[in-house]
């Protein structure tokens, strides 16, 4: 068979049209998405602003407190960002400001259970065993924010974790009509914390899928367990039992 030069180059030039053509609408499709993920970690940030408290003096008076969880160690490191969470929940109930904990967090195995790894530590402190309700189902965000409005009954709580993560639980919060604050506590000073940064920017962007595209629910909701509003009592002062040496996360 003959072979016909200008069949080929014709071939080869639609080839070449098409996929310059592919290349040009994913690239595009990429602009527009970078753009979007950006809009959207704007709109978190910004949504979020009067609502985010900085200074504990400020915080008003709240029966409740939502405590959300993180692993107490990095390694055998003690984790900043839940040494300040928990340090600034025990202020809190000494300064009267709170009456109820919710301890929200992941119980994945026997070996890794935040909300009993938080309570052991307040309890340590002085916080009364009938001032902490433990949320064993917080595998995140969303199902630690909805839980507490759905199976506790509380829908006017104050959130206490690290600013970044303040937006993004106040983003989830506003969604289901929870009117909720946050007390945004310091985070680690020996780094920069930019991979944290960067993936709570791809975290925010499923926040946002999960609430207005797919509607995803929490894993786990049931029957409601409302905590039981105690009267405040009077208390000794509370000292932080945060700085002592390591142990073992049960």
């Amino acid at each position: 068979m003959k072979f016909d030069s200008h069949v080929y180059r014709t071939y080869l030039l639609k080839a070449c049209q098409k996929l310059q053509g592919f290349i040009f609408g994913a690239f595009l499709v990429f602009l527009v998405s970078c753009a979007a993920i950006i809009a959207i970690d704007y709109w978190v940030s910004w949504q979020a602003e009067d609502r985010i408290i900085y200074d504990i003096d400020e915080v008003p008076e709240r029966e409740v407190a939502v405590v959300l969880g993180t692993s107490k160690y990095l390694g055998r490191t003690l984790n900043d960002y839940y040494k300040y969470r928990i340090e600034a929940a025990i202020e809190l109930f000494n300064r009267e400001k709170v009456n109820q904990f919710l301890l929200s967090g992941d119980n994945a195995h026997r070996s890794y259970n935040e909300p009993w790894t938080m309570k052991r530590d307040l309890l340590k402190a002085g916080v009364p065993d009938e001032r902490i309700n433990l949320d064993y189902a917080g595998f995140r965000t969303l199902d630690s924010i909805v839980r507490a409005k759905k199976i506790f009954d509380t829908d006017n709580f104050l959130i206490i974790t690290q600013k970044f993560h303040c937006e993004r639980a106040l983003f989830i919060a506003n969604s289901y009509d929870i009117h909720a604050k946050c007390l945004a506590v310091s985070g680690p000073t020996h780094h920069s914390g930019m991979t944290i940064r960067l993936r709570e920017v791809f975290a925010r962007t499923k926040a946002f899928l999960d609430l207005y595209i797919i509607g995803t629910t929490p894993k786990f909701l049931g029957p409601k367990e409302p905590i039981q509003l105690n009267p405040k009592q009077e208390s000794s002062p509370i000292t932080l039992p945060i700085a002592g040496p390591a142990e073992t996360d049960v």
